[in-house]
Formats: C-alpha cells, sequence, structure tokens
C-alpha cells in the first residue's frame, strides 16, 4: 500500500537561504508526495566522526540544518535583546578600555613624570596583551564554546581592570594593562556568537550596527572622565570603567550556547532546545522533521586555517585585518600630530621645536581635549552609514577594497598644504571609511569560516590586526619626525595592496548562509544528486532541494 502525504512546508537550500517557490506564495502550501512507509533511520557516522545527513541515506525523511532554522526563525525579539548584550560587550570590554588608553598615558606623564618612551609602553602592552590571547581565545571557543570563552575573557578583564586602579608603581600598572590586553583579545568573540544567531538577510546590517557601541563606549567613557579624573582621580577611572563588563557578566548568564556549536559538538537535544527557545521568543514555527547532526570531534585546530580551500583567504584576511588596524590607529596618532601642527607643512618646523624641550614635559587634558575626542569619535558614524548602505549592494569584498582605496585617496591629499578646515574634512572622511572598512572585515572573516574554525579563524585576524597596532607608533610617531611624505606613503601604499588582497578574497559570502563544517560542501553535492531519487516526487515543478 501507498501512503500519500501532503505537507505544509518550506523548501530550504542548503546554501542557507530559506525561499519558497512563487507558486507557493500563491498557494500558501507545497505538496510533497512520498511513496512508502516513513522510517526513522540514525545518522551514519563517517570514520571522521563527521555524520551523513539523515536524507542522504533515506530520501524520504524530513531534515534541516541549523541554517535553515535559524532562517525560517527569522529576526525578532531574541535576536533584539542579543544585540544588546553583544554591544554591551563591545562598548564596556573593548571601547572604554580602549578609550582609556589616551586618557590614562597623559595623566601618568604628569603625575609620576615618566619619559616617551615609558607612556609610549603603556599603549603597546595592552596591544601585546591582545595580540597573544586573540587565537588563544578563538581556541577556547571552537574546543568549549562561544559562551564559555567570552565569559572567561569578561571575567579576566573585569578582574585586572580593578587591580589596576590600586598599582602602586610604574611596574605594577605596565603588568596589570598588559593582563586587560591578555582579556580584550576574547572579545571579539562575542561577534562570533552574535553572528551565528542572525538570519543572513540581517546578518550585515547587525554586525555592522555593533560600530554604534563602540561609539556609545567611548562616548560613556569621556563623558565619564570629565566627571572623575578632577575630583577623585585616575585609579577611580580605572575602576568605574571597569563595573560596566559586571553587568555583562551577569547577562552572560542568559546567553544560550551557539546552536550551531552545539550541533557540531554533538548536543543535537541541547541545539533543539536552544533552537525552540529561540522560536517561542519570536514567536515563530520551528522547521518540521529532525535536525542532522554534523558531529566534528576535531575543531579549532590551525591547520584547518590552511587547508587547499581556505589556505589563500587565510593569508589574505591576515594582510587585511593588520593593514586596517595599522592605517586605523596610524590615523588616529597623525590626527593629534596634525592637529598641533596646524597642517602638514607645518610638522618639520614644529619638531625643530618640540627636540628644543625637555623630555619629560606635560600638559594634562584639558575641556578642550576632551571635546576634541568626542568630535573624533562622532566622525565614525558616517563610515558605519556609508558600509550599512553598500555592504549587501556591492558585496563584502567591494565594501573592503572601497574602504582602503577613499583612505588611500585621502592619504595622498594631505601632500598638499591644505588648511585646517581641509585638513579636517580629509582625515574624518579617512577616519569613516577605515572604520567602515574594519567593520565590513568583522562581517566577512565569520562568515567565510565553517563552525568548526569561525572563532579561530576571527581570534588568528584579530591577533595579526594588534600587530598592526603595535607596529604603527614607530610609522605615525617615530618615522614621521624624518619624513611626513614618506609617512603618508607608507599608509597609502598599505592600504592599496590591501585593496587588491581584498579583490583576490576567492570566496564573496555575500548572499550565503553561514557554513556547518568542513563537510557541508560535501553534503551539498549529495543533495543534488539525491534530487532523483525515486519514491521523491513534487507537486510543481523544481528541484529536489
Amino acid at each position: 500500500n501507498s501512503l500519500f502525504c501532503i505537507l505544509r512546508v518550506v523548501k530550504f537550500r542548503r546554501t542557507g537561504e530559506s525561499s519558497r517557490s512563487d507558486e507557493d506564495v500563491i498557494s500558501g502550501e507545497h505538496e510533497i508526495q512520498i511513496e512508502g512507509v516513513r522510517t526513522e533511520l540514525e545518522p551514519v557516522e563517517l570514520e571522521d566522526g563527521a555524520a551523513v545527513p539523515k536524507e542522504f541515506a533515506n530520501p524520504t525523511d524530513d531534515t534541516f540544518m541549523v541554517e535553515d532554522a535559524v532562517e525560517a526563525i527569522g529576526f525578532g525579539k531574541f535576536q533584539w535583546k542579543l544585540s544588546v548584550i553583544t554591544g554591551l560587550a563591545w562598548a564596556s570590554n573593548y571601547a572604554m578600555e580602549m578609550m582609556i588608553l589616551s586618557i590614562l598615558a597623559p595623566q601618568l606623564h604628569c603625575e609620576w613624570r615618566l619619559p616617551s618612551w615609558q607612556v609610549a609602553l603603556l599603549t603597546s602592552v595592552v596591544f601585546v596583551g591582545m595580540m597573544s590571547s586573540s587565537t588563544l581565545w578563538g581556541n577556547i571557543s571552537d574546543q568549549y564554546g562561544r559562551k564559555t570563552g567570552l565569559k572567561i575573557s569578561v571575567l579576566w578583564t573585569l578582574y585586572y581592570g580593578i587591580l589596576s586602579g590600586f598599582a602602586p608603581v610604574y611596574s605594577w600598572i605596565l603588568v596589570l594593562r598588559g593582563l586587560v590586553g591578555f582579556g580584550i583579545g576574547g572579545v571579539p568573540q562575542s561577534v562570533t556568537l552574535y553572528a551565528e544567531f542572525l538570519p543572513m538577510k540581517a546578518r550585515a546590517k547587525c554586525i555592522l550596527l555593533i560600530e554604534v557601541f563602540w561609539a556609545i563606549g567611548t562616548v560613556f567613557e569621556v563623558l565619564l572622565a570629565v566627571l572623575v579624573m578632577p575630583t577623585l582621580g585616575w585609579r577611580w577611572l580605572l575602576i568605574l570603567s571597569a563595573l560596566p563588563l559586571l553587568l555583562f557578566a551577569v547577562l552572560c548568564f542568559w546567553l544560550p550556547e551557539s546552536a550551531r556549536y552545539d550541533v557540531l559538538s554533538g548536543n543535537q537535544e541541547k541545539a533543539i532546545a536552544t533552537l525552540k527557545r529561540i522560536a517561542t521568543e519570536n514567536g515563530a514555527p520551528m522547521p518540521l522533521g529532525k535536525l542532522i547532526i554534523s558531529r566534528q570531534e576535531d575543531r579549532g585546530k590551525m591547520r584547518d586555517l590552511f587547508t587547499p580551500h581556505f589556505r589563500w583567504t587565510t593569508l589574505l584576511l591576515w594582510f587585511i585585518w593588520f593593514s586596517n588596524a595599522f592605517s586605523y590607529y596610524g590615523l588616529v596618532l597623525l590626527t593629534t600630530e596634525f592637529f598641533q601642527a596646524g597642517d602638514v607643512c607645518s610638522i618639520s618646523s614644529r619638531r625643530k621645536e618640540v627636540q628644543a624641550k625637555c623630555s619629560l614635559t606635560c600638559e594634562y587634558l584639558t575641556e578642550e581635549d576632551y571635546t576634541d575626542l568626542l568630535w573624533t569619535t562622532l566622525s565614525e558614524f558616517p563610515g558605519v552609514l556609508v558600509t550599512l548602505w553598500i555592504i549587501d549592494r556591492i558585496g563584502r569584498k567591494k565594501t573592503m577594497a572601497l574602504s582602503f582605496i577613499v583612505f588611500s585617496f585621502c592619504s595622498l591629499l594631505l601632500f598638499l598644504c591644505v588648511g585646517r578646515n581641509v585638513l579636517t574634512v580629509l582625515l574624518f572622511i579617512a577616519r569613516a571609511f577605515i572604520s567602515g572598512g574594519f567593520q565590513a572585515a568583522y562581517v566577512y572573516t565569520p562568515e567565510v569560516y565553517p563552525t568548526a574554525t569561525r572563532a579561530l579563524g576571527l581570534g588568528t585576524c584579530s591577533g595579526m590586526a594588534r600587530v598592526g597596532a603595535l607596529i604603527t607608533p614607530f610609522i605615525a610617531q617615530v618615522m614621521l619626525e624624518s619624513s611626513v611624505y614618506l609617512t603618508l606613503v607608507v599608509y597609502s601604499g598599505c592600504c592599496l595592496l590591501a585593496a587588491v588582497a581584498s579583490c583576490f578574497l576567492p570566496i564573496e559570502t555575500k548572499g550565503r548562509g553561514l557554513q556547518e563544517s568542513s563537510h557541508r560542501e560535501w553534503g551539498q553535492e549529495m543533495v543534488g544528486k539525491g534530487s532523483h531519487s525515486p519514491g521523491v516526487t513534487r507537486s510543481n515543478s523544481g528541484s529536489q532541494e
């Protein structure tokens, strides 16, 4: 006897895009005729631990992947909550702690009578900590979960951030700020967790809007410094700046573990529970069928970033992230130098005057200085808006390339002896686009790597960015003393090469779902072959997907 089942379902493409045919939209239903009796078969395990999706073993079973469920559930209340919590991590654990560097350094320079090289070391040691830990946090997140790595890094930063306020001497604060940097290196994993819960159409926009929280964090830090520094001093500023991390640490207990990670680690029940929770909060139905198991024991290994499929992507991304941080932080340093000199052509004469002064000469930050810091921060908003508008139109690769080209062009225009107003416009345009390019890289990197190596891939890229941040003071400050034009050529040339590297990236992730594992491509091929399996027919035309 034949059993005919008529089911109302949503058709899924295994690339992660969910869609309905035109006939589905009109009729509101999709008919599948299945001949034979449904049987429940357990997934077949491969030798390397990966599971064969059930539709390959039994084409009559209804199955779905995490990507399918995320697309079907869509963007809703759960994602709004997650956006706020991720933004809080970005503002408190990243933006505020980084903004402290520009406030703490001149204060200690005057209070402890530090020479210039020791003041510079206060900034460098934070980047050393971030660089040394980024890969480690990525490995922890791939091995033990995104939520686990994020919680440990936040608590680490909170603990040593508060201890920094009690540092008795320079050597102590140097060590403690380095340990704070070690914890900050885990913050990018919040983007990994965030991206894995976002449907494809909302992913780029949501990750880009995290930059708004960066701006909020830096503005809050400056306002806090205005209130605290004149009365309580820098020690209380460090302690109070760490307290928002306590709020995020408490909210971390609300965060679920990534369903993609749970599936890859074999926790099918936990992944289903997480997806049901999201569906309930969003008021959306779960997909029909069973969740495909795609277990992979060997996760978070550095060698996976250099397989033939990802080798060039990894190397090009490392250079792109290096160039982003090298240019972004270099521009921040150059902005101060150019504004103090008045214009580019006055740098040389000003340097001669400065060399005649004692290296211990210092000036406390004034209200005007804090105002300049606020304006510099607000200049990044246009970059976010432009990137937000173009990234889903021209793609991730072209967006990054365009950002680098505009930055390079503005750098070359600084060769002209322009006035203060034109100088300000050029610097703001350059910073807007280089910050937008940085956010485009944050969108592209989690999308291009599969779940098994996503956190490690983002972590290593973040580590390469810190290398660029470490090197850039020697260009923007030391080389600037010798030649302004050579300094500008270095930054312009680096960004031109990064633009070329962006164009040569082998994978464009626009319109593509997040890849579950390295076995995904094999699965896609099998789905295509299974489309002609006997016993399965559709009432409307179309391939079996």
